[in-house]
């Protein structure tokens, strides 16, 4: 199933429960969509980069275990954009199923 471009609307959600890292916010993903959804380091950081550019996150360096990780935080500018896709994705939703379901 092709789900391009909802990868910084998973990220945003992700994010909207908490700070967290780049690895942590891909193992979220896989873990709620019971493995269907699992994005590569190659997908992931490029999104989170431009998240950040677009001033939807914030991101911050920690140390954690003895090593060095960049956390990512959503702005209230993010919130916002969360709450839009949210409401896109639920009209997305509502008419694919009034197609497959031959309404």
């Amino acid at each position: 199933m092709n789900l391009k471009g909802t990868l910084p609307t998973l990220i945003l959600q992700v994010l909207a429960e908490g700070t967290s890292h780049g690895y942590r916010i891909a193992q979220d993903i896989k873990a709620r969509s019971k493995g269907v959804l699992e994005f590569k380091e190659g997908t992931l950081y490029p999104a989170l980069h431009t998240l950040e550019g677009e001033g939807y996150l914030e991101s911050f360096k920690q140390i954690e275990n003895g090593r060095t990780r960049r956390y990512y935080k959503l702005t209230e500018k993010g919130r916002k954009e969360l709450a839009k896709q949210r409401e896109e994705w639920r009209k997305l939703a509502q008419a694919v199923t009034l197609i497959l379901e031959g309404a």
